[in-house]
């Protein structure tokens, strides 16, 4: 008992000491709101970190031939010979005919109907897996291969046609991450300021404290603790809202049903690092703050 009350009276006599209120201040809400923009930007950059890598994985080793042939009979039969070309080629997986039906379907948003009928010569196509290895180096080959059956073969990797997106997406993921270092700096600047601010505004206090034998480490620990507990109240606040935003957001793309949109979502590695944004930003503010504090009560020696 005696222990608790000795406790609560340290308590009672910081507080009177660093008599500021901490949710009633403006440090909390604007480490909240650096916290907030901190977790979005971090959120962005790893979910489009996952959809770059989810794209890269689910492209390598495939690709497409097109048989460009005006004459329905005749691309039919040069389909058929390229397809029996290309399942008897070493470094080919797979080799599968598009459905007709399908590729229609996937045509019709920008050609109407007329992708199904017949009067439009639309390309067959054929979808190649290629064995693991240099995707490169086989698709060289088979159109080297395919050009000696017929100059109306075309193959191209899946890879080609999304690589300015992948740049694209890779793009926003740098700058993603750029936006999470401005916010780092921007929340040690406020904490520097704040910390000077707090010391400039207590200066008759630690004078009294040095004359009763506190050393500059006591001191600054005073400091220290009140703005930690500030930028704790404020990291929480600001990852609770950013929380709560990236879920909703995930819900919204789940929804859309797009294979490219469900692709940017975050693991659980990537969770284990937002979650220790709040951790790291209260460390950042505590020593910072300390740092300030006891630069300050040098210069002032």
């Amino acid at each position: 008992m005696a222990g608790r009350a000795n406790r609560k009276a340290a308590v009672a006599a910081r507080n009177r000491l660093l008599p500021e209120g901490r949710v009633a201040g403006p440090m909390p809400w604007i480490i909240a709101i650096m916290m907030f923009l901190t977790v979005l930007s971090a959120a962005a950059g790893l979910g489009l970190g996952a959809a770059v890598r989810s794209m890269s994985a689910d492209l390598a080793g495939r690709a497409s031939v097109q048989v460009v042939e005006a004459d329905a009979p005749a691309r039919d039969r040069l389909a058929a010979q390229a397809l029996q070309a290309l399942r008897q080629t070493p470094g080919v997986r797979a080799a599968d005919p598009v459905d007709p039906a399908a590729l229609a379907d996937q045509l019709r948003p920008w050609l109407g109907d007329a992708a199904s009928s017949g009067d439009l010569p639309v390309p067959a196509l054929i979808d190649v897996m290629l064995t693991p290895g240099d995707t490169d180096a086989k698709v060289d080959r088979l159109r080297r291969q395919l050009a000696g059956l017929s100059p109306k073969l075309r193959i191209e990797p899946h890879a080609a046609f999304l690589l300015p997106l992948a740049g694209l997406l890779t793009a926003l993921g740098w700058l993603a991450a750029g936006v999470v270092l401005l916010m780092v700096l921007a929340t040690g600047a406020v904490v520097v300021l704040a910390a000077r601010g707090a010391h400039d505004s207590h200066r008759g206090t630690i004078d009294v404290l040095h004359l009763m034998g506190s050393t500059d480490v006591q001191i600054a620990r005073l400091f220290q603790r009140r703005i930690g507990l500030d930028a704790f109240l404020g990291s929480a606040l600001g990852f609770a809202f950013a929380l709560l935003v990236i879920i909703l957001i995930g819900l919204r793309l789940s929804a859309m049903g797009s294979d490219l949109l469900g692709a940017v979502g975050l693991d659980t590695r990537s969770w284990i690092i937002l979650a220790l944004l709040p951790i790291l930003g209260v460390l950042l503010a505590t020593l910072t703050a300390r740092w300030t504090v006891l630069r300050a009560l040098g210069r002032s020696l």
